[in-house]
């Protein structure tokens, strides 16, 4: 039988970081930033130890220092961590298997075996051999089902989750449990009163589509019912985009400055553009205002081009989108490929 499997290494920055300092193993870890919980930054990712005083990913560090003071801060290091990301996806093809990846610390793994159980210690076996760390294997028979298994089987376990046993396991649980259905989705769910995995999946689909939409209204309600595509492409991820942001140690209040700085990281993501070999399609400008709120707008180019200027024209243009009236903590940009090359 076909089955399908997601992998999610568990803590993975984390674990990476306490791999490269062992001294730190049982210790509550924070990485984000330049480690600096006196700096401006948020968390990357937290340690379970860390977790357990309610540090989160994307949380300012200086609330998860006061959250957990004993904390060791350290600086994110991405080309680390896309390294052992390599290995362990590596590691994980030796399998007589497909891999999809879906970032630096998941992936979905396609199989024909009459014991997918079996599979997944195999696989949890080769990815500790290649790199020491632990990773979560859930079993489905759909992505869907896979991914939400894995919830279920961490950290470091294994877990099925199949249409044997969907109704038993997710019919009462609230539909933000879902994957793919965020709080702001479940909010509006509840307002048609929907509030259970069990609910949305005999929802009225004409009620449904008249709420979300002729395509995302139909497709919650398949949701519900745990049904998702199951097919598993071995195509290479390719990134979508790249980006740069800056978080400022003081607030920006003058526009000025604040155009400046966006040229500066158009600058930066035009070179990295031109060193991915692709041509941007569209540009988007960040703005994350005091206290935190956070803004996003973006156009399409008139033509994809790595040329550095046009991009710096584009996010200066996006900039201009904004009401610049109130002060500014962090400023990004981010240049997006086109979608069909991607």
């Amino acid at each position: 039988m076909k089955w399908v499997l997601h992998v999610d290494l568990d803590q993975f920055i984390a674990a990476v970081e306490i791999a490269r300092h062992p001294e730190l193993r049982g210790k509550p870890v924070v990485v984000g930033g330049n480690g600096d919980p006196g700096e401006r930054a948020v968390v990357a990712t937290a340690s379970y130890e860390a977790r357990e005083f309610g540090v989160q990913s994307g949380m300012p560090l200086r609330i998860a220092a006061k959250r957990c003071p004993d904390a060791v801060f350290l600086p994110s290091d991405p080309d680390a961590y896309l390294e052992v990301s390599a290995r362990v996806m590596a590691a994980v093809r030796e399998l007589p298997v497909v891999v999809e990846v879906l970032g630096w610390d998941e992936a979905f793994v396609a199989a024909d075996t009459t014991d997918p159980e079996a599979l997944a210690v195999s696989i949890k076996e080769a990815v500790a051999r290649e790199t020491g760390l632990s990773c979560a294997v859930g079993i489905g028979d759909n992505k869907l089902r896979a991914k939400l298994a894995t919830g279920f089987g961490k950290p470091g376990g294994i877990f099925r989750l199949t249409q044997e046993n969907w109704w038993e396991v997710m019919a009462a649980r609230p539909t933000d449990a879902l994957w793919g259905i965020g709080g702001k989705t479940a909010k509006k769910l509840a307002e048609l009163g929907i509030h259970t995995v069990f609910e949305l999946a005999g929802a009225d689909p004409e009620e449904l589509a008249a709420r979300f939409g002729p395509k995302t209204g139909p497709w919650l309600r398949l949701l519900g019912g745990g049904i998702s595509d199951a097919e598993v492409s071995a195509t290479p991820w390719v990134a979508r985009s790249r980006s740069r942001e800056t978080t400022f140690q003081r607030d920006l209040a003058d526009p000025a400055e604040m155009a400046a700085e966006v040229s500066v990281l158009a600058k930066r993501v035009a070179q990295d553009v031109l060193d991915e070999g692709r041509p941007a399609a569209r540009v988007a400008v960040k703005v994350r205002f005091v206290p935190f709120m956070t803004h996003t707008h973006s156009i399409t180019l008139p033509e994809p081009t790595s040329d550095a200027a046009a991009i710096d024209r584009a996010a200066q243009e996006v900039l201009g989108m904004f009401t610049l009236t109130r002060a500014v903590r962090l400023l990004g940009v981010r240049a997006e490929f086109p979608r069909e090359e991607s």
